[in-house]
């Protein structure tokens, strides 16, 4: 404790000095044993207690180093000496005295062994929480907070393993750059809570029509990008256009009567030898192009 308060363990990696304090417990109980030979039986069972305790805290070092330590303290004691270790059983009371020190010893290494495994549960469910947290964690650093579709660094990488695995396998790849129609003014008209209700509910919709093999997030704003592995141009844009009729005929007047809300978008198909910069323009000149000949359609590059 004086340790303690005056910080001296702070200096030490192991702050609870548990090979000193197994150390000094053990010479303690070897005093014992010369002072009262007796009744050493006693003081030799509190060894197993001290050992006990401190493997819930030695490293396999440090149980080496008390080990050594305490077999070169009783081998003097045991073979060099010739004081008698004694156990008295003469009387009733000398054997009650008996059976109640190796019972209360027992017991005591039955709860240094139930603490060590309370110990492991307890490390154990923490383990599983800190892997369940740090799961939940990757997921959240993956995904638009707003939508819950994957955030544009999420997709940008998903974008670039679909370059890869078209590059080796030659399988058609196309992306879809996709923007909702007119979103200011549904933010202006309708306030900022709307406009947040409205991309939700846009990305719910686009999760619910597209394959299990598609990838979809947000590439900033109101702005969308959909990657469809395995699809040409002509699948891509017949994919986009029934994705578009969806969208223009869900009943958004649930949010305010009378609104309407569309979707245009710019498929682009993977080239040999493409990088995604170059992808990715051809595509957003393609949703350009979709708004410029007035919204709410689809225009492939």
């Amino acid at each position: 404790m004086i340790l303690s308060e005056a910080h001296v363990n702070d200096r030490f990696e192991d702050h609870y000095l548990t090979i000193y304090q197994v150390g000094g417990h053990v010479v303690l109980q070897l005093c014992f044993l010369l002072a009262a030979p007796e009744i050493g039986f006693t003081f030799l069972s509190v060894v197993f207690l001290i050992f006990g305790f401190g493997a819930l805290r030695m490293t396999s070092r440090q149980a080496l180093i008390a080990w050594t330590l305490t077999i070169a303290g009783m081998t003097p004691v045991f073979l060099f000496s010739q004081t008698p270790i004694g156990m008295p059983v003469a009387t009733p009371v000398e054997r009650i005295a008996a059976m109640l020190s190796f019972v209360l010893t027992i017991g005591q290494c039955a709860f240094v062994g139930l603490y060590g495994s309370s110990m492991r549960k307890m490390l154990y469910d923490r383990s599983s929480e800190l892997k369940a947290a740090n799961k939940r964690i990757e997921e959240l650093a993956e995904l638009d907070e707003l939508t819950g579709a994957s955030n544009r660094r999420s997709i940008m990488r998903a974008l670039d393993e679909e370059i890869d695995r078209a590059g080796r396998t030659n399988a058609p790849c196309s992306v879809a750059l996709i923007d909702l129609d007119w979103f200011k003014r549904i933010n202006d008209a309708y306030g900022h809570p709307t406009g947040d209700e409205v991309l939700r509910t846009f990305a719910i919709t686009m999760f619910a029509n597209i394959r299990s093999i598609d990838r979809f997030g947000r590439y900033g704003g109101e702005e969308f990008l959909l990657l469809l592995p395995d699809m040409n141009t002509d699948r891509a844009t017949r994919a986009l256009d029934r994705l578009r009729m969806i969208v223009a005929d869900l009943d958004w007047s649930a949010f305010s009567p009378g609104m309407k809300v569309t979707m245009s978008a710019g498929v682009a198909t993977l080239r040999p030898a493409e990088n995604p910069d170059t992808f990715l323009a051809r595509a957003d000149s393609a949703l350009y192009a979709a708004k410029a000949r007035g919204r709410n359609r689809i225009t492939s590059a």
